[in-house]
């Protein structure tokens, strides 16, 4: 169910009614670029990602996102083998008969165009699409044993996505459009809903449309309520709208997108810790709180298959 996020009259009836949307939780689980070096809870291999993906299902959760890491380099590295992701996107059909499989065309910094775009061959159900480019730094630590595959710490800092036109949205769009695979929108601040109206004015991209709001990393939008309400301010009708918040930000940001009546992605990919000092024991533990949130003002929590069909997607899972 998609309404208009900037009439505050349909808000307020929503909460008179108690018809808010079933909030859609989507758990990402592990991402490309921290690992088990920060976190040990932190799923890195197929099984791992296909067990915590069903805790977190269980928990409540009807997408999983999923970054597929390279066993030639430890796990320590985004892939950029389809074979990877199928195999991943298998093991958690297996377990979880209905959650909606959303693969990553972001994959982790310094991949090439063709190298982020090769997930599509897993044939997901969803996969990001990033909406524009970011200076992106980050330290990453090295692993030591028993895990591997980064010696030393490195330093990154890039613009990511490496290259950025409109030939490159229109690219993921375009070959998204022809495999059935809907795009989940990752918009990190205001200008980069430029490039969504460009994919709609050329019949790219299909409604409802899936709107990721991304807020809190390097160069991204500040994680604020004030430029949560001003991201809202470009949203086109009949979108549905999710919400990102970025390490300690994700628990505050979170709160404040259920109780306005939008969706939100949690997990290990965005955030390690459970508190402050405390890290997180599973993507489970992160999925339980927010269904708690949720409950406690009324907010009904999305099945897989009420997902599938807020978000227009075929009420038959893909089968892997």
């Amino acid at each position: 169910m998609a309404w208009n996020y900037n009439d505050p009259r349909e808000y307020l009836r929503l909460v008179r009614t108690g018809e808010f949307p079933p909030l859609i939780i989507s758990v990402a689980l592990t991402g490309g670029i921290h690992g088990k070096e920060v976190n040990p809870n932190l799923p890195e291999t197929p099984d791992e990602q296909a067990q915590q993906a069903y805790e977190a299902y269980k928990a409540g959760a009807s997408i999983a996102h999923i970054h597929a890491r390279d066993p030639k380099k430890g796990y320590a590295s985004p892939s950029v083998d389809p074979e990877d992701y199928r195999r991943v996107n298998k093991k958690i059909r297996e377990l979880c008969p209905d959650i909606i499989i959303n693969n990553t065309t972001g994959g982790g910094l310094g991949l090439t165009t063709e190298e982020r775009i090769k997930s599509l061959e897993a044939d997901p159900e969803i996969a990001s699409l990033n909406m524009g480019p970011l200076a992106w730094r980050a330290f990453l630590k090295k692993r030591e044993p028993p895990i591997s595959g980064r010696p030393d710490d490195v330093l990154m800092d890039s613009v990511w996505p490496p290259t950025f036109s409109w030939k490159e949205t229109e690219l993921f769009a375009q070959r998204m459009l022809e495999k059935n695979i809907k795009p989940e929108l990752e918009v990190y601040h205001q200008g980069q809903f430029q490039l969504v109206y460009n994919l709609l004015e050329k019949n790219l991209i299909r409604h409802p449309l899936l709107i990721q709001f991304v807020m809190g990393p390097p160069s991204a939008v500040l994680p604020t309520p004030q430029n949560l309400m001003s991201m809202l301010y470009h949203v086109p009708l009949n979108s549905i709208v999710s919400v990102i918040g970025i390490w300690p930000h994700q628990l505050p940001i979170s709160t404040i997108a259920i109780a306005m009546g939008l969706h939100v992605r949690i997990g290990l990919e965005d955030n390690i810790f459970y508190q402050k000092g405390e890290l997180a024991k599973s993507n489970a533990q992160l999925v339980e709180r927010v269904v708690r949130i949720a409950k406690e003002i009324d907010r009904p929590i999305a099945t897989p298959a009420q997902a599938r069909e807020m978000l227009g997607l075929p009420k038959e899972p893909k089968k892997y």
